[in-house]
C-alpha cells in the first residue's frame, strides 16, 4: 500500500532543481532589496518606476486616496452645496484661507486629490503589464519537468509496482489530464498544474480596479446634475436655464443636455394610517407626459422613488413632496394681481410646511402707489386645532388643511440685480400691515376663506384648490456601467486569487535495480495548505488501483520513504478534493 508523507525538511543544496520546479507559480514581481540607483537620469529613472510599480507603493497609495477622500466626506464642497460653503466661511474666519490653499473645498478636483489618483493609475498599469505578458508566456508554455529527487517536496508518496513504467506514466497522463490538469510527459515523469484562475483573478482583480479608476474620472468630468421643482400641471424642459440648481463637471457642455422635456399630471402620495407606522409613505409615485427631442412622441410614464425615468442618458429621479396651497391676492379695488400655486418647503416629517407669497407687479395701495407685497407663509396638511396649542402638522395627508400668512407691503429688493430665493423675504425695506392692537397682521386660513388687509390694501384668499408639487433629480452620468461592471469583476476576481490555489503534481516511473517499477508522486503549492497533500492522496490512491504494488524485498508490508521521521498517511481518494 502506498504512503503519502509530507517532508518539512529544509532544501539542501544538492537539491538545486528544486527551486525552478516551484518557479513561476505566481506572476508577482520580485521584491528586490532597497539599494541605490545608478548614477544618471537613466538611472534614477528607472529606480524611480520600479518603486512605483511596486506593490507597497500602490498598497500606500490607495491608503492615500482613501485618507483623502474623508476631507471631501466632512467639509462642503463647492461643487455640491455652495451655500455651505459660504456658510463655512462666514463662521471659520480663520480655517477657511487654510482650506482653500490646501483644495479642501473641492477636494476630488484638487491638484494633490489627482496627482493621487493618476500615480495610482500609472502604478496598477505598470503592475499589470508585465505580469500579464509573464502569465501569457506560462500559459504558452509547459508545466516544469520533475525534480531529480521528489521525496524533498514537501508532499510525496512512492511505492513499487509490477507494471511497466510506460503503462504507469500514460496511466497518470491520462488521470491528471481528467482532472483538468495541464499535463504532458517530461522524460521518465509527467509533470502536470493546475489553478492558474488564480492568476487570472488576480489579474482581473487589478484591471477591473483600473476600469472603475476610468469610470470614476470620466464620470466625475463629464456629470451633470440638476434638482427641479414641479408643481402639478406644469412641466419642465432640459435646458440650463430651467433648473432650481445645477452643477457638473469641468468638461461638461451645455450640448451634453439630453434633450427631453416633461408635463406632471398627477402626485400621488399615501401614508399608514393607524399602528406604530403612523404616517409613514406608503406609495410616491407621479405620472407624468414626456417626449425626446423637439418632434418626439408624447409618451405616458409612472415614476416612483428609487425607480427612475430613464431617457437616452439621462435618469429622473423623484427626490422630493411637497404641497402648493393656491392664493388669489387682489388689491384694493378687487382686481387679481396674483393668482398661482405657491410651493412651500417641508420642515417635517408630517409635512409641515414654509414659505413666502411675494407680489412683485401690478399691486398699488390704496394711494395709488406702486408697492410689492409679501406674505410670510406657514402651511400644515393636517391641523391639530386651536386646542393643541401648536402649528404643527399631525398628518402628512390632506385631512385638515390650514394656511397661516402674515403681510407685510414695501419693497422686496427683487430689482436689485442680486438673485433671491423664492422660499425666503428680505424685508429690510418691507413695511409690517398691523391689526387693531398694533401687532403685526396675520390670520390662519382653511381653503376657501378670504384674509381682507388693514385699510382696505386689499385681500389675499386661500383658495379651495391645494396642489401638491413634485422635486426631481435628473442626472447624467457616463461610466456608471462601466464602474458597476468594474467592481462586480473586481469581487469575482479576488475572490479566485484568494480561494483558488495553483498547483502542481509530479509522477515518476522508473524500473529499480531490482526490475520492478518504482512510482514516485509529489506536489508543490505556492503556500502551504492542507490541500495539496489532500489532492495527492486522492490522485496516488487512484493511480495506486491502476498499479497496484509488490511487496518490498526487505519488508514485508508496503514501502515507507526513507525518512523516518516523516508523517505517514494513507494514499487513499480524499472527500471533497479540490478540483479547480
Amino acid at each position: 500500500m502506498s504512503k503519502t508523507t509530507t517532508d518539512d525538511t529544509p532544501q539542501s543544496a544538492d537539491d538545486q532543481d528544486l527551486g525552478a520546479a516551484g518557479s513561476q507559480l505566481s506572476t508577482a514581481p520580485t521584491e528586490e532589496p532597497p539599494h541605490l540607483p545608478a548614477l544618471g537620469v537613466i538611472g534614477w529613472a528607472r529606480w524611480f518606476w520600479r518603486q512605483l510599480t511596486s506593490m507597497r507603493v500602490a498598497l500606500l497609495l490607495l491608503l492615500l486616496l482613501s485618507l483623502g477622500a474623508i476631507p471631501g466626506s466632512l467639509i462642503p464642497q463647492t461643487g455640491i452645496d455652495e451655500t455651505a460653503v459660504a456658510d463655512f466661511r462666514e463662521r471659520h474666519d480663520v480655517l477657511a484661507p487654510v482650506y482653500d490653499k490646501l483644495g479642501l473645498f473641492d477636494v476630488y478636483s484638487s491638484v494633490w486629490f489627482s496627482a493621487i489618483y493618476i500615480l495610482l493609475f500609472v502604478s496598477l498599469i505598470g503592475c499589470i503589464v508585465p505580469r500579464t505578458w509573464q502569465f501569457v508566456g506560462q500559459l504558452r508554455g509547459r508545466p516544469p519537468g520533475a525534480p531529480r529527487r521528489l521525496t524533498r517536496l514537501p508532499a510525496h508518496t512512492t511505492w513499487r509496482t509490477g507494471a511497466e513504467p510506460e503503462q504507469v506514466r500514460e496511466a497518470a497522463l491520462a488521470l491528471l489530464k481528467k482532472r483538468r490538469f495541464r499535463a504532458h510527459l517530461a522524460g521518465d515523469a509527467v509533470a502536470a498544474e493546475k489553478g492558474y484562475l488564480r492568476e487570472v483573478g488576480n489579474l482581473l482583480f487589478h484591471i477591473a480596479l483600473i476600469v472603475m479608476l476610468i469610470a470614476f474620472a470620466w464620470g466625475q468630468l463629464f456629470k451633470s446634475e440638476g434638482n427641479k421643482l414641479v408643481v402639478e400641471g406644469d412641466g419642465f424642459s432640459n435646458t440650463l436655464t430651467q433648473y432650481d440648481d445645477f452643477k457638473s463637471g469641468s468638461l461638461f457642455t451645455n450640448d451634453d443636455l439630453v434633450p427631453f422635456s416633461f408635463d406632471v399630471k398627477e402626485f400621488t402620495g399615501t401614508y399608514e394610517r393607524t399602528g406604530p407606522n403612523k404616517g409613514t409613505p406608503r406609495t410616491y409615485e407621479t405620472e407624468l407626459t414626456y417626449t425626446e427631442g423637439a418632434d418626439g412622441e408624447e409618451r405616458t410614464a409612472l415614476v416612483k422613488v428609487n425607480k427612475p425615468l430613464k431617457i437616452g442618458d439621462a435618469k429622473v429621479y423623484l427626490v422630493s413632496h411637497g404641497y402648493a396651497p393656491v392664493v388669489t391676492v387682489r388689491d384694493g379695488k378687487g382686481e387679481i394681481v396674483f393668482q398661482d400655486a405657491v410651493p412651500l418647503l417641508p420642515l417635517d416629517a408630517n409635512v409641515t410646511s414654509s414659505g413666502v407669497v411675494k407680489v412683485l407687479d401690478g399691486y398699488r395701495n390704496p394711494e395709488g402707489e406702486k408697492e410689492q407685497l409679501g406674505f410670510n407663509a406657514f402651511f400644515v396638511p393636517t391641523f391639530g386645532g386651536s386646542a393643541s396649542g401648536t402649528m404643527l402638522s399631525q398628518f402628512p395627508a390632506l385631512d385638515y388643511p390650514v394656511l397661516a400668512l402674515s403681510a407685510y407691503h414695501g419693497d422686496l429688493k427683487a430689482d436689485s440685480g442680486i438673485p433671491q430665493s423664492v422660499y425666503q423675504m428680505d424685508k429690510t425695506k418691507m413695511k409690517e400691515f398691523k391689526d387693531s392692537e398694533g401687532e403685526l397682521f396675520k390670520k390662519l386660513l382653511t381653503p376657501g376663506e378670504t384674509m381682507t388687509l388693514p385699510n382696505g390694501a386689499g385681500s389675499v384668499t386661500f383658495e379651495k384648490d391645494v396642489k401638491e408639487w413634485a422635486g426631481f433629480q435628473v442626472v447624467q452620468e457616463r461610466g456608471g456601467g462601466w464602474a458597476l461592471g468594474g467592481a462586480v469583476v473586481a469581487i469575482a476576481g479576488l475572490a479566485a486569487s484568494l480561494f483558488i490555489q495553483r498547483r502542481r503534481v509530479w509522477v515518476r516511473a522508473v524500473r529499480g535495480a531490482d526490475g520492478v517499477t518504482v512510482v514516485e508522486m509529489a506536489g508543490l503549492g505556492r503556500s502551504e495548505s492542507a490541500k495539496v497533500p489532500e489532492e495527492l492522496g486522492d490522485l496516488a490512491g487512484i493511480l495506486y488501483d491502476q498499479a497496484p504494488g509488490v511487496p518490498d524485498p526487505d519488508e514485508a508490508t508496503a514501502p515507507r520513504t526513507s525518512d523516518s521521521t516523516d508523517t505517514d498517511t494513507e494514499a487513499v481518494p480524499a472527500e471533497g478534493a479540490e478540483q479547480q
